[in-house]
């Protein structure tokens, strides 16, 4: 499609969508002339592609939003769904794509982290969220990968100290024990991503490798499916999923979450005109 049509296109689709309930189906516009279906590229199992399930979309599902963002700088999609975050870091001048932009904000939700279901680490990580909002450490490392003011507040009356249990069953006996913090990711700036040397940077894994020093353990990260997230939760592969996950029904049903710490929104991106 060329570009001097998109932003057209993208605007009727928008429009009939949040207005008539039609958006992404082809229909016959004003004069009989036929409007073209728009094809948006979505990560799967991302809140994104449910974003564009709502509006009765044509998507196409992609592996990241890292790819995501090269089906529209490729022309293979006409746009894409990402979030908020990730597009402050990705597009726009200065940016690894400088010629996309992004318009409309489909949805706002807040980003938490997840453990396995009844793991106390997740009491441990908000504990770290409280101690470092008091202490103004969050702030700091939000300000270095630009997201501090996405950051959420955080309860910081009564904290105390935070107790470890002794219990055999404990999520953080067993990580202790064992000695390291395995943390899920997907290549994700500016949450989780790679520095020149090839080390795991970003607001999620600094915070990740802050909550692996307070436990006395080594951290390690490790690239997962993230539609196969639940379950290597579950069967222990991971310790915790820590990448700019939004707290939707599913996740909260299927893991014990923190507290949210980032808002965010899901976005629409396209070719800048």
């Amino acid at each position: 499609m060329k570009k001097k049509y998109l932003a057209l296109f993208l605007a009727a689709a928008l429009g009939c969508s949040l207005l008539a309930g039609c958006g992404g189906t082809s229909d016959e516009a004003e004069g009989g002339e036929e409007t073209t279906e728009l094809v948006y590229a979505v990560e799967a199992g991302s809140a994104g592609e449910a974003a564009a399930a709502e509006q009765g979309w044509s998507v196409n599902a992609v592996a990241s939003q890292a790819d995501a963002l090269m089906e529209v700088a490729s022309g293979t999609s006409d746009a894409a769904i990402i979030d908020l975050l990730m597009a402050g870091a990705m597009i726009g001048e200065g940016t690894s794509y400088p010629n996309l932009t992004y318009t409309d904000k489909l949805t706002t939700e807040e980003y938490g982290a997840g453990c396995r279901q009844g793991s106390d680490l997740a009491d441990f990580i908000n504990y770290v969220f409280a101690d470092t909002y008091s202490t103004g450490e969050l702030q700091e490392i939000a300000t270095t990968y630009g997201v501090q003011e996405a950051l959420c507040e955080q309860d910081t009356e009564g904290m105390g100290d935070f107790i470890f249990s002794e219990d055999a069953d404990s999520d953080i006996a067993y990580i202790r024990e064992k000695g390291t913090l395995i943390v899920g990711i997907t290549d994700f700036a500016p949450m989780d991503y790679k520095d020149e040397t090839g080390n795991w940077i970003g607001f999620d894994a600094d915070m990740a490798k802050l909550v692996a020093e307070k436990l006395g353990v080594q951290v390690q990260f490790v690239e997962i499916d993230w539609d196969n997230k639940i379950m290597e939760l579950d069967s222990k592969n991971i310790d915790v999923v820590w990448n700019g996950m939004t707290l939707t029904n599913e996740v909260l049903g299927a893991m014990t979450c923190t507290v949210a710490y980032c808002n965010n929104a899901q976005v629409v991106v396209v070719p800048a005109e």
